[in-house]
């Protein structure tokens, strides 16, 4: 029997990655097609099926390729410059965007909802102290100088003969049964934090800058105030009369209250023991340990952007629009395509170690490409990473201030001309 004859529909390769793109076909070949609505995105994908042509030297040798797969590369190389850039932008206005509102997004990155207009990743923030200023707020309630922590203010009647009260037990059972007060309802089984226990007492009128009461003293601090003659007067700096000021209140409750006070466990002991000509109340302020989770805001209070931004995830940036990539951008998203071409080549003739031809074979080069493309995608994201470590608002005003220093000392050895008036 004769071997019959084979005739092959075609002798050329089915996938030749053709001399130029088209717009029209782009669409249909991304895998995510976030910038699909974007012409100029559209023309640049085109345009990348040219530019790969002729790097990878399709005008001598077939390219293994067909456009869509140049198409996904400039998208995905699009979607990295934006990873990228977003990530810089974190690390430079997530201090001053914490507790602002945040966003929901689709499956692509998109903001689904619209916050106050522009995306804020193409926003230059305020400088706000974020962090710092939380820190601040819990520092300044403890110190007793704001803060927004609730402090409360209760009291109770004193009992004649009695020192002792637990003031957790007085606190709890009063938050419990009256429905009116501030804090109903919010101890439950929390403990309080009593910051402060006093009675009131009369008012004494005292004045900061007059001269009554002795050598180096502004007034008198220990009966009833700073009187003044207004006749005499001391000048003193504003600190000083801060620090007497409250020297004077710690006067008020120590040296002419006649009562002292100890608190074990929120257990209230008093000194001396009272009696029926001791004051009929006294008065505690305290806040609520754990009044409210870290997480949660407080019930009635306005809102301190507890749900809003927390970290990196939460940053209402979107992928980047196209159209505000400028040419620095294009370009490394050019190279970017490029190198993911490359692997992907890499991977096509990495199928097949040689390919047979009459009376030898032909070794592809899928090791190389691949070796290739790993590399130039780590050396332009290095690249870009670095150039924009050096574009952060910290290391320009370092770069700033370095300038203005190195100004000076060169303006230091100029002649000053002689003013003639």
């Amino acid at each position: 029997m004769a071997i019959p004859k084979l005739y092959p529909k075609s002798t050329s390769n089915a996938n030749v990655l053709p001399v130029t793109g088209t717009a029209a076909n782009v669409t249909a070949s991304l895998p995510f097609g976030i910038y699909a609505a974007s012409p100029s995105f559209l023309s640049g994908a085109s345009d990348q099926v040219a530019f790969t042509y002729k790097k990878l030297g399709g005008d001598v040798l077939d390219i293994e390729l067909a456009p869509g797969n140049v198409y996904a590369a400039y998208e995905e190389a699009v979607l990295e410059y934006s990873y990228i850039l977003n990530i810089h932008q974190s690390k430079n206005a997530l201090s001053d965007l914490l507790g602002a509102p945040t966003g929901t997004f689709d499956q692509d990155g998109t903001i689904t909802n619209e916050l106050s207009g522009a995306s804020a990743s193409l926003a230059y923030p305020r400088f706000d102290y974020g962090f710092p200023r939380r820190v601040w707020d819990r520092t300044a309630t403890e110190t007793g100088m704001g803060g927004t922590l609730p402090i409360y203010s209760g009291s109770f009647k004193m009992v004649p003969q009695q020192q002792d009260y637990d003031l957790q037990t007085i606190l709890s059972a009063s938050a419990a049964l009256t429905g009116t007060l501030p804090y109903a309802g919010q101890i439950q089984d929390k403990r309080v934090v009593i910051r402060k226990v006093f009675y009131k007492t009369p008012r004494a009128m005292w004045r900061f800058y007059g001269y009554y009461g002795g050598f180096s003293v502004v007034g008198n601090l220990r009966t009833y105030g700073q009187y003044a003659d207004d006749s005499t007067f001391e000048i003193v700096p504003t600190w000083q009369n801060k620090l007497q000021a409250m020297a004077y209140e710690d006067a008020l409750y120590t040296r002419i209250s006649h009562y002292s006070y100890e608190i074990k466990n929120n257990k209230l002991r008093l000194f001396p023991q009272p009696n029926s000509t001791s004051p009929e109340k006294f008065w505690v302020q305290f806040s609520i340990e754990n009044q409210y989770a870290p997480w949660e805001e407080g019930s009635g209070e306005p809102k301190s952007g507890i749900k809003g931004i927390n970290n990196m995830n939460t940053l209402p940036f979107t992928n980047l629009p196209f159209e505000n990539i400028n040419a620095i951008g294009k370009q490394w998203i050019r190279r970017f395509a490029l190198a993911l071409t490359k692997e992907m080549l890499g991977q096509v003739r990495g199928k097949f170690a040689t390919v047979p031809i009459p009376g030898e074979s032909v070794t592809l080069n899928a090791a190389e490409l691949l070796g290739q493309a790993k590399a130039e995608q780590d050396a332009l994201r290095e690249e870009l990473k670095t150039t924009l470590d050096e574009l952060t608002y910290v290391s320009m005003a370092t770069s700033d201030a370095t300038l203005q220093d190195s100004t000076s000392k060169v303006l230091q050895n100029i002649p000053q001309g002689i003013f003639v008036g």
